[in-house]
């Protein structure tokens, strides 16, 4: 749970420490701000990811891509956004499609490094599913690289692959392909 008073006064000495004068014009609100986006990033509430769906046993790979996520560099406290693509074969559970960016989201919304989310979403997805057979890339790009440090821009991508997509090359480059087409597209 977030301690918002403390926020405040986080707010507020953080600008006191780069030499602003929190009651100057302009600024006066900033702490109310910045303790505001604090509790509403970590308070999150992706809604319910439990609702899915029965489905006669298909074969068939499911794929989803294009899902969007901010999240936090656990490291620098600084923004990074990841571009999230699922594919898993369902059993007899099928997730509805807004469960998958639920799902992203739940894991998102706390100071994080892009390996662990990517891991985590795989793991839940898994979980909600009931199937190992799941595959999770996120390609991301980082704030904490591009405005610190080097200053350069660069995407990173991290997959998390479990029981077929992660021991069938078939299936890995079947996920890869249709990913490819749909950033395409």
């Amino acid at each position: 749970m977030v301690d918002y008073q403390k926020l405040l006064e986080i707010g507020r000495d953080l600008l006191i420490a780069i030499g602003e004068d929190p009651e100057r014009e302009g600024i006066k609100e900033t702490p109310r701000r910045f303790a505001s986006y604090w509790r509403e990033f970590i308070e999150h509430e992706s809604g319910n990811i439990e609702v899915d769906f029965a489905l006669s046993d298909t074969g068939q790979m499911v794929v989803v891509s294009g899902i969007k996520v901010w999240s936090l560099c656990e490291h620098h406290l600084l923004p990074f956004w990841c571009d999230i693509s699922i594919g898993y074969i369902p059993g007899k559970r099928l997730l509805g499609l807004s469960k998958f960016a639920r799902i992203a989201n739940q894991f998102a919304h706390r100071p994080q490094i892009q390996e662990r989310l990517v891991f985590e979403i795989a793991g839940e997805i898994s979980r909600a599913t009931n199937t190992e057979d799941v595959i999770v890339m996120g390609t991301g790009e980082h704030l904490c690289m591009k405005m610190r440090g080097v200053k350069s821009s660069g995407a990173m991508t991290t997959v998390s692959a479990r029981g077929q997509l992660g021991t069938n090359a078939n299936l890995r480059s079947e996920f890869m392909q249709i990913v490819g087409q749909n950033i395409r597209a």
